[in-house]
C-alpha cells in the first residue's frame, strides 16, 4: 500500500538549473498541492528541464525543491519508489523485447515473489488493454500501443506521482485521449503533465506556465491556458 504523503505535489523556492553550462532554470518559485498539473510554455522556455528536476533526473544548481514532501536530492531512495516517468518517445523506455517482460522489468527493485509479479503484470495488462499482445514483441506495436506499454511499465509500480513529458506527442488524437484519460482520469495518483496539447492541459487542475526559464504564471488551468492562448496571438 502506497504510503501518505504529507506536503504538497511541488514546492520550490528559488529553484535554478544549469545545462552545459547555460542556466535553463531561474528563480522558480511555486507551492502546487494540485493532483494533475500542466506545465505548457514556447519551446526551449524550461518546461521540460522543470519536470526533469521535479523528476530527480536533473540536479538542481541552487534553490530548495521538495516533491511530496521530501527533498530530491536529499531523500533519492524514496523518491525514486514514489515517482514514475513517461516520455514522448516510447522507445526510450521500453527495454525488454516482449510486452509482459517489459512491465515485469519495472518491478524488478521490488523483489516481489514471483506470483505477486505475475498478477501485478496481469492486472497493469488489462487495466491498458494490453493483455492479448501480453507475448508479442514490443517492436511489433503501433506507435499507441508502445506509449500505453510505456505507461503501463510506469504505472504497475503504484507510483505516486507521475511525470509525463510531451506523452502525446507523437499519437494520433484517438490513442492521445486514451493516454490522457489514464494520466488524469482514474485519482488514483498525481500527475505533472509536460504538454503543447492544451485540450490536454485544461484538463489538469492547475497549470503551470513557463518563458524564458522562469515561471511566468501559476494558477487554475484554464484561466493559465487561457492567458497562454492570447500571448499566441499577439
Amino acid at each position: 500500500m502506497r504510503p501518505t504523503i504529507r506536503g504538497g505535489t511541488v514546492r520550490c523556492s528559488r529553484l535554478a538549473a544549469r545545462l552545459d553550462g547555460r542556466d535553463v532554470l531561474r528563480d522558480v518559485t511555486l507551492d502546487l498541492d494540485a493532483r494533475t498539473i500542466a506545465v505548457i510554455g514556447d519551446n526551449g522556455s524550461g518546461k521540460s528541464t522543470f519536470a526533469r528536476v521535479v523528476a530527480g533526473l536533473v540536479p538542481r544548481s541552487s534553490g530548495a525543491l521538495e516533491v511530496l514532501g521530501a527533498d530530491p536530492a536529499t531523500d533519492a531512495a524514496t523518491h525514486r519508489r514514489r515517482i514514475a516517468l513517461v516520455l514522448s518517445n516510447p522507445d526510450a523506455q521500453i527495454v525488454m523485447p516482449v510486452v509482459s517482460d517489459d512491465v515485469a522489468f519495472s518491478l524488478r527493485p521490488e523483489r516481489l515473489p514471483k506470483p505477486e509479479r505475475a498478477a501485478r503484470v496481469a492486472a497493469a495488462l488489462e487495466r491498458f488493454g494490453l493483455t492479448d499482445l501480453a507475448d508479442r514483441p514490443a517492436s511489433d506495436l503501433s506507435g499507441g500501443q508502445k506509449q500505453l506499454l510505456a505507461l503501463c511499465g510506469a504505472f504497475v509500480r503504484d507510483p505516486a506521482l507521475v511525470v509525463a513529458d510531451e506523452p502525446t506527442a507523437l499519437l494520433d488524437s484517438r490513442n492521445a485521449r486514451r493516454v490522457a484519460d489514464h494520466l488524469l482520469g482514474d485519482g488514483r495518483h498525481r500527475a505533472l503533465v509536460v504538454t503543447h496539447d492544451l485540450a490536454l492541459a485544461r484538463r489538469c487542475e492547475a497549470a503551470v506556465l513557463f518563458a524564458d526559464g522562469r515561471v511566468l504564471a501559476a494558477g487554475a488551468a484554464s484561466g493559465i491556458v487561457d492567458r497562454y492562448e492570447r500571448s499566441l496571438t499577439c
